[in-house]
């Protein structure tokens, strides 16, 4: 098979095309259909202002303005990638078993049936895509739907299952694993891991007793790598070899406050900063990882906000996926926007210059 390969953007960081923009330090305006007040934060202060109504079409200087764009629901949206060479986003709905792809162009979603929840997926070189699903990594041939397994782990665990991955500046596929509710809110704990898939397809285990693991990115320099675990309820930072893909000396970066929830994906921008979903509140979070520091937040129109990711023209969007699944009935008929995915972008973006690494 191929190798796995890597796409970067300027002062992007991991994962085949994932790319990201300069995001302002000014105000960041994100409204709901449900309210005539728009939430900012800057700095990790929150205010309100008025709007007319729905989602803010204009902005103050800087601003990102926010819309829902797949509006087909997802039971579980999560791990979003930008394809460029698609002009479109791929991301998988975990729950309902399927990888989804949505034209940008067109307004189109297709999407591809598999076997079991697939929790993330990543682009190749060669077309299609790399999966990790159930307990196994695959590809997944997007014309033929044709899944090829690669390798299967954890057989001694049968109640786990493979959660969101990423690929790193070398084209190595990184996702972690994590066990299933056994009955709601119940689970069983560090049972998890983190695993890295190499070109030559070979795999090793880079984090053991996980609880769910979870987002993650490199730093600019490709010296840190960034995780979640979400029930640790915190970012942590790893020293990262850039030519070995092994990491080592963990270290806090994060710790969320309560009202922030808990952590789900990941995402970084070409500034460094670390953008962390934040599911049941309903919001993205912009975080420091140098100060420990939260310096944003945007609000979504929906709780259960679960990745993003850096995507579109220059890079200058942002695509944020959310859920429904985990909300009653009575919440639901509240929340008209859970499961689509958000696209927030910035009035301007910075230029990118694209690298194609190969083995």
């Amino acid at each position: 098979m191929p190798p796995l390969a890597l796409h970067v953007a300027r002062g992007s960081a991991a994962g085949y095309l994932l790319a990201a923009d300069s995001i302002s330090d000014c105000a960041l305006l994100s409204g709901s259909p449900s309210s005539s007040r728009v939430h900012w934060s800057t700095a990790g202060e929150e205010a309100a202002a008025q709007v007319s109504q729905g989602f803010p079409r204009q902005a103050m200087c800087s601003s990102i303005r926010i819309e829902p764009v797949v509006k087909e629901k997802n039971r579980m949206g999560e791990c979003p990638v930008w394809e460029e060479r698609e002009d479109a986003l791929v991301y998988v709905d975990i729950n309902s078993q399927k990888v989804c792809r949505w034209s940008a162009a067109t307004g189109e979603v297709q999407s591809v049936a598999v076997d079991a929840r697939v929790g993330s997926v990543a682009l190749r070189q060669c077309g299609g895509y790399a999966i990790a699903l159930g307990k196994r990594f695959a590809f997944l041939d997007w014309d033929t739907q044709v899944v090829t397994t690669i390798l299967e782990l954890e057989q001694d665990k049968p109640n786990n299952r493979f959660n969101d991955g990423k690929v790193d500046p070398k084209g190595r596929f990184f996702a972690g694993t994590m066990a299933e509710e056994t009955a709601p809110g119940v689970r069983a704990r560090r049972q998890g891991a983190l695993y890295t898939l190499f070109p030559d397809l070979s795999v090793i285990k880079q984090l053991d007793q996980v609880d769910i693991s979870n987002g993650l990115d490199w730093s600019l320099d490709h010296r840190t790598f960034f995780h979640i675990d979400s029930l640790a309820y915190a970012v942590h930072a790893f020293s990262y070899d850039v030519h070995t893909g092994k990491i080592a000396c963990p270290r806090l970066v994060y710790c969320l406050e309560e009202e922030e929830g808990m952590p789900d994906g990941m995402c970084i921008d070409a500034e460094g900063k670390l953008w962390v979903a934040c599911i049941d509140a309903g919001r993205v979070i912009r975080v420091d990882p140098e100060t420990g520091k939260r310096i944003q937040t945007v609000r979504l129109p929906t709780p259960r906000i679960t990745s993003c990711c850096f995507g579109g023209k220059d890079y200058a969007e942002m695509y944020v996926t959310s859920a429904y699944d985990g909300l009653d009935d009575a919440t639901l008929a509240k929340e008209p926007h859970a499961g689509k995915i958000f696209k927030a972008w910035a009035l301007k973006g910075s230029p990118r210059i694209s690298l194609l690494l190969e083995r």
